[in-house]
Parts: C-alpha cells; structure tokens; sequence
C-alpha cells in the first residue's frame, strides 16, 4: 500500500521565491529513496505557504528520506528560510484520475481510476 506524504512548509518574509527553488531541490532527493512521486505546490492567495508532497511504497523509506544525510543537510541549510515546527502528515491514496498523456488506443486521451486498498 502507497503512503503519501504532505510535509507543509511556510517560508519566512521575503523568501517565499528562493524557497520554492530550495524545496524543489530537496523534493526531487526523494525519488532516490524510492518515492515513486514528488511535487510541490504554492498556494495561490499565500505566497509563502507550500505544500511538498511524496508518494512511497511504505513509511520507512520516507523516514529515511527525511533523516538522510540531504535532508538534514538542507534543513540546517535554509533552516531561517522557514517556520519551524515543520510536521508532515502521511496519508493512504484512496482514488485518483487523470485526463491527458499517452493516448490509450482509441484515439481519446487517457483516463484512469485508481482504487487503494
């Protein structure tokens, strides 16, 4: 079963730009810790509020992922550039859908439904 990951972040005064560069660096570490998944919102009416999410196959390799030797790196790194404290949140992925990519065959784009357990 895939665990999700949403790791909410608020960035200080005036750096809400460098941040997103910041995150987007950290975020894309997770694929070698074997996220399947990684990415990264800005809220549209709070410029300095993000949301890093990351899927997994289970809770550990997130864990490792979080405490690597990157993360930790990168937390003392641009530890001014957020609001501490940081608590991220997992959550199981109940259904998804998309519109678009590959066409499937019979000439419309594909669509999907996906079910978790």
């Amino acid at each position: 079963m895939s665990v999700v990951f949403n790791v909410p972040w608020y960035a200080t005064s005036f750096r809400g730009a460098e941040f997103e560069e910041a995150l987007q660096e950290i975020a894309a570490v997770a694929l070698r810790y074997g996220a399947t998944d990684w990415s990264v919102y800005r809220y549209k009416d709070d410029a300095y509020k993000f949301q890093q999410l990351a899927t997994f196959e289970d809770a550990a390799a997130y864990t490792l992922y979080w405490n690597g030797p990157e993360f930790r790196a990168w937390r003392a790194d641009y530890s001014g550039w957020y609001q501490v404290p940081v608590v991220y949140a997992p959550m199981r992925l109940v259904a998804e859908g998309r519109i678009g990519g590959e066409p499937n065959g019979n000439g419309s784009p594909d669509q999907s439904l996906a079910h978790a357990d």
